[in-house]
């Protein structure tokens, strides 16, 4: 709204957190290079998930990591936890958890590395389509902002990005709905995993694809057919009538 009244010239959003569709005339020409993409175990007393007793409380607002985590570690007692970064450390700090999940990148960018306790690999916790990713969005016909934020580009990342963002078109998902999609590059190659499962952990399916890096888009939706094909729509349906 502020660059359609003529207030701003960009809007810069976390890509985890950005829709699918944008006005007629604005998208995001730049993304800059990825924070650390990874989700993170932030507790006072606690090194690791497999440190946890059992009945642990564990914080997360994440139906993503809800449904790796309740999959993984069944004896775990996943509760809901809202608010900022810094209110959610206060709960954390209050006893009211006994380990909170927060993404890395955030922590990071706050300055607040020191809280974390460990970093979850993805095959325990595969992150959020974008996370990490800072993108950059504005009108795409207006050459000057173009031409002043293009330097800010990382072209790794957005072909990344892409490639996850083609994954969550295809599915139609949101932040409502348990969905993670993290792709990696390795030289010209694109390596894209995905994940939809019910939160309880009940069902995850999982799959993943690679192919050459200038179909990053292609791949997203390629990955998209195979979890549908495993029943992923059915999934999605019922965790959107639930909510």
């Amino acid at each position: 709204q502020g660059i359609q009244a003529g207030q701003a010239d960009i809007a810069v959003h976390s890509m985890k957190d950005v829709g699918i569709e944008f006005p007629e005339g604005f998208g995001l020409p730049v993304i800059m290079a990825r924070e650390d993409p990874r989700d993170a175990l932030v507790s006072n007393h606690f090194q690791s998930l497999d440190e946890l007793p059992k009945g642990a409380r564990v914080g997360t607002c994440s139906l993503r990591r809800q449904c790796q985590l309740a999959e993984r570690y069944p004896h775990l007692q996943l509760l809901n936890l809202r608010g900022n970064v810094g209110t959610r450390l206060s709960k954390l700090d209050a006893h009211e958890y006994d380990a909170i999940i927060l993404a890395a990148a955030g922590l990071k960018r706050l300055g607040l590395e020191s809280r974390i306790a460990a970093y979850l690999a993805p095959e325990t916790s595969l992150p959020a389509i974008g996370q990490g990713a800072i993108g950059i969005e504005c009108l795409l016909d207006d050459s000057r902002v173009m031409q002043a934020i293009s330097p800010l580009n990382d072209v790794d990342t957005q072909t990344r990005v892409r490639a996850e963002r083609a994954l969550n078109a295809r599915l139609r998902g949101s932040c409502q709905v348990p969905i993670a999609g993290f792709a990696e590059l390795q030289g010209e190659r694109l390596y894209l995993r995905g994940l939809v499962g019910y939160p309880d952990g009940s069902k995850v399916l999982r799959a993943e694809i690679h192919g050459s890096a200038a179909e990053a888009e292609q791949l997203g939706y390629a990955l998209a057919d195979d979890l549908l094909g495993q029943g992923a729509d059915a999934i999605l349906q019922a965790v959107l009538a639930a909510s």
